[in-house]
C-alpha cells in the first residue's frame, strides 16, 4: 500500500537522537527518503559524549517502512554540509522536507549564571550551535527545495513565540537561542511564500529524550517512576509525537496555511488527529500556563 510520503526525500539535521530521531523514524514510516545527520556515529562520539548514533537513526527510519541514510555532518563546517546537500541532489535530484534540528547545546547551557558570570566562549558556542547551523544548513539546502513547489521547512525550538515572548527561558543564551529559531521560522516564511514553499517553527512539550529519562533515572518503560521526583512530568511526550506532527504536516496538501507560524506538537495533534505512542494527545504548553506555571498541583486530567 502507498504512503502518504512515498517518493519524497527529506533532511532531518540534527537526528542523532531526541527528537530528531523521532521525527526522522515518523517520516520513514509515512514511506519517506530519509537523511540523517549528526557528528556522532559508531566510530566517534561528539563532544556530547552520548552512545546515540547516526547509524541507529538510520536503520529506525528503514526498520519502520522509509529510507535511512545516515551521513556525519557538522553542521557548523558550511562545506560539509554544502556536500551534504550536493549528495542528496546527486542521489535523489530532489529534497522536500528540512528539518533544522540541531542543537547539541545540552550541557553547556547554565540553569542558574547570569549574563555576566557565564564562560562568555561557551555562551557564544551555545548560540552557534543553535542558531548558526540552522542558518548554514538552510542556506545551502533551500536552492534544492525550492527546486519542486510544495517544500517545507520545519524550524525545531522549545517553546511557542508566544509562550517565549512572555517568559524567561532557563538563562541568557538558552533563552536567545530558542526565541531566534522561532523568528527564523517566521523570517523563512516571509522569503519562501513566493515560491510555493513554507516554513514553521515547531516545538515539542516535555519529551521523553533519551538524556531526559537518563536525567531522572528511568527508561521508557517505567518513566512515571520520575513523577515521585517530578510530578508535573506527567504531561511528559514521545519524541514520535513530535515526529508524527512533522508526518502530518508534510503530508497535508494544505500545509502553506501554517506559513511562518510557530506551532507546538499538543497543538497539531488537535488539528490532524494523531496521538503520541500511548494513544493520548499531551497539550504541554497549555498545561505548562494553566497548571505548571499557574503553581496548581500537577493534574493532567483534560490535558492529555
Amino acid at each position: 500500500m502507498s504512503k502518504p510520503l512515498d517518493e519524497k526525500v527529506a533532511l532531518v539535521a540534527g537526528a542523532t537522537r531526541g527528537a530528531g530521531r523521532g521525527i526522522a523514524r515518523e517520516l520513514g514510516a509515512a514511506g519517506a527518503t530519509v537523511y540523517v545527520t549528526g557528528r556522532s556515529t559508531r566510530e566517534q562520539r561528539s563532544e556530547m559524549d552520548r552512545p546515540e548514533t547516526i547509524e541507529e537513526t538510520a536503520e529506525l527510519v528503514t526498520a519502520a517502512g522509509g529510507r535511512g541514510i545516515a551521513v556525519q555532518v557538522d553542521h557548523l563546517d558550511p562545506e560539509q554540509v554544502r556536500a551534504l546537500v550536493e549528495r542528496i541532489d546527486r542521489e535523489q535530484g530532489r529534497l522536500d522536507v528540512l528539518v533544522n534540528n540541531i542543537w547539541g547545546g545540552e550541557l553547556l547551557f547554565s540553569w542558574d549564571q547570569k549574563l555576566w558570570e557565564h564562560p562568555l566562549d561557551t555562551g557564544l558556542h551555545i548560540l552557534r550551535l543553535a542558531i548558526d547551523t540552522h542558518i548554514i544548513t538552510s542556506h545551502h539546502a533551500l536552492p534544492l527545495l525550492l527546486r519542486n513547489p510544495g517544500g517545507l521547512v520545519v524550524e525545531m525550538t522549545d517553546g511557542t513565540a508566544e509562550y517565549n515572548a512572555e517568559n524567561y527561558r532557563v538563562s541568557f543564551y538558552y533563552d536567545l537561542a530558542k526565541v531566534s529559531v522561532n523568528r527564523m521560522a517566521f523570517a523563512q516564511g516571509k522569503e519562501l511564500a513566493e515560491h510555493g514553499a513554507t516554513a514553521v517553527s515547531l516545538t515539542p512539550g516535555w519529551m521523553r529524550s533519551e538524556i531526559m529519562l537518563d536525567h531522572y533515572g528511568v527508561t521508557e518503560e517505567n518513566w512515571r517512576d520520575a513523577l515521585e521526583k517530578e510530578p508535573h512530568f506527567a504531561i511528559s511526550e514521545t519524541p514520535a509525537y513530535t515526529g508524527r506532527a512533522v508526518a502530518a504536516l508534510a503530508a497535508d496538501p494544505d500545509v502553506h496555511r501554517w506559513n511562518g507560524q510557530s506551532l507546538s506538537s499538543g497543538q497539531l495533534a488537535k488539528v490532524y488527529g494523531f496521538t503520541d505512542v500511548d494513544g493520548s494527545q499531551p497539550d504541554c504548553w497549555r498545561y505548562v500556563v494553566e497548571v505548571q506555571d499557574a503553581g496548581k498541583p500537577a493534574d493532567v486530567t483534560g490535558y492529555r
